[in-house]
């Protein structure tokens, strides 16, 4: 792939690329009773106003720009107007609590603000600047101002963004401007995205998935996002689908999980095929998803500290493939590793406020993930380092159990952990279905298909996993269910 040109902004980029028309539709956030439609003119207007506002504001560039926004159009214009005049957005979840926000924000000291009504805000800070502001900016006409576009060099800071936390800490990650260039990989090698598409995300704007693939990559393309209002709820999106035409819908595994109870309500005239990524993918869901809807599912792997690299994709990669151009590679021990020339790769990590740090082992970053590569290149993914699991003294990845428990009747989700008892530890499972299943059923069918040293030899019925709110299992979580008291019915 081509380098990143010298001189470079990324919200220039996102909203100028494409050269799509001022009048296009670029974003609906979508309600059950209507829309709110911004045009490609109407969004590169409020940018400049809100760039030029934060400046007025006393933002210079290299200050930090903390996002507690919603899931609503202010987000979307801050984030794009900071990095345009050379401010470092930092998004966060708005469920975070005031102790979480403190203790993630240690060493960062954002110059300010930019917050909706009634969310957390941390004990410190400089300036604060309403969602009420932002949208007043927003809606200034647009002949009063000029875009402002900080250019320079594509390694420098454009934004901070957060980890999920799964593995216990949420750590801050520092991307260079370049990163958006390298996200034109997926384009093809795992969207299939054209101009004429209207993708639907249904995660939250503050995560990076929905941030990536739900906003900037469409407006790269000169495509059009959709994004479900809060209070439209789960339930709602296949009907919002066929009343905006969406063309390609981008979820974790979870919401899919839960949209397929009412799998009746998944014809979808216009959808193309869908996109998944957050959390593994298991095959019985991907089947239930492509026989409820009959189109395609295509997964993909990423994280945080490099978006996407892995996929899937309608141009022919039938399962995790690295995307053409990525420097990727699989270490003798099965680690997913990146090289530091990869223009994805974070350029590291902030830690108590030191200068981002990017821990190497000679030329490559280590993912804390674990595969094993087919002959035709495909990875297939074993989950997390820290969660292999050991009973017996044997390794086991907790993914191969749990899919094999996937494709049990009746059971629709397992989650596999190590229990501690009387001084070791045991495989256990958790699991969702309609009803409890019978202990028998469930240890026949595993001795069918896995060795003795993989069974799980403790079962709980749960009526839900325990799950981030962006739907990633919390597998750190599973043995405090058995800990707890059974759930009745």
């Amino acid at each position: 792939m081509d380098r990143c040109p010298p001189s470079f902004n990324l919200a220039e980029y996102v909203l100028h690329h494409s050269g799509a028309d001022d009048g296009k539709i670029a974003l609906a956030l979508l309600t059950p009773t209507g829309s709110q439609r911004w045009s490609y003119g109407k969004l590169r207007g409020a940018v400049a106003h809100v760039a030029r506002g934060l400046s007025a504001a006393g933002l210079a560039p290299g200050d930090r720009l903390l996002l507690r926004l919603g899931n609503g159009i202010a987000f979307p214009i801050a984030f794009l107007a900071a990095v345009s005049a050379g401010i470092i957005p930092v998004p966060t979840a708005t469920a975070l609590t005031q102790p979480e926000l403190d203790a993630m924000l240690e060493g960062l000291a954002p110059r300010a603000i930019a917050a909706s009504p009634d969310v957390a805000l941390p004990s410190r800070s400089e300036t604060l600047i309403t969602e009420g502001e932002i949208s007043a900016l927003a809606a200034r006409p647009l002949s009063d101002v000029k875009p402002l576009y900080a250019r320079g060099d594509p390694e420098r800071l454009a934004y901070i963004i957060f980890t999920s936390g799964t593995s216990g800490r949420a750590r801050a990650v520092a991307h260079a401007h370049r990163a958006i260039w390298a996200r034109r990989m997926m384009f093809e090698a795992w969207y299939g995205l054209t101009p004429e598409d209207r993708l639907m995300h249904a995660g939250a704007m503050n995560w990076t998935f929905t941030l990536g693939t739900g906003l900037l990559d469409p407006w790269a393309m000169g495509a059009t996002a959709l994004i479900p209002a809060p209070e439209a709820g789960l339930g709602a999106l296949p009907m919002l689908m066929r009343r905006h035409d969406a063309t390609l819908f981008a979820a974790a595994p979870g919401v899919l999980r839960k949209l397929l109870k009412d799998p009746a309500k998944l014809t979808l005239p216009k959808l193309r095929h869908t996109l998944t990524a957050g959390e593994h993918l298991q095959d019985p869901l991907k089947m239930a998803w492509e026989n409820a809807t009959g189109r395609p599912l295509y997964e993909a792997y990423g994280m945080t500290e490099c978006s996407t690299f892995l996929s899937a994709s309608p141009a022919g990669a039938a399962a995790l493939t690295p995307q053409p151009g990525r420097k990727i590679d699989l270490l003798e021990d099965g680690t997913i590793a990146i090289h530091k020339d990869e223009q994805g790769l974070m350029l590291g990590y902030f830690d108590a406020g030191l200068a981002p740090h990017l821990p190497l082992e000679g030329n490559w970053f280590l993912t804390n993930d674990q595969a094993t590569r087919g002959a035709q290149g495909a990875f297939t993914y074993q989950g997390r380092r820290g969660e292999m699991l050991n009973a017996g003294g044997f390794r086991i990845s907790p993914l191969e159990v749990e899919r094999v428990l996937a494709g049990h009747p009746g059971l629709e989700e397992a989650a596999v952990c190590e229990l501690p008892i009387d001084g070791s530890t045991i495989l256990a499972a958790c699991y969702t279905a309609p009803k409890p299943l019978d202990r028998e059923s469930l240890d026949a069918y595993v001795s069918a298909r896995l060795a003795r040293y993989k069974h799980p030899r403790a079962y709980r019925h749960v009526s839900a996993l325990p799950r981030s709110p962006n739907g990633k299992l919390l597998r750190r979580d599973l043995p405090a269910v058995f800990a707890a008291k059974p759930e009745t019915p």
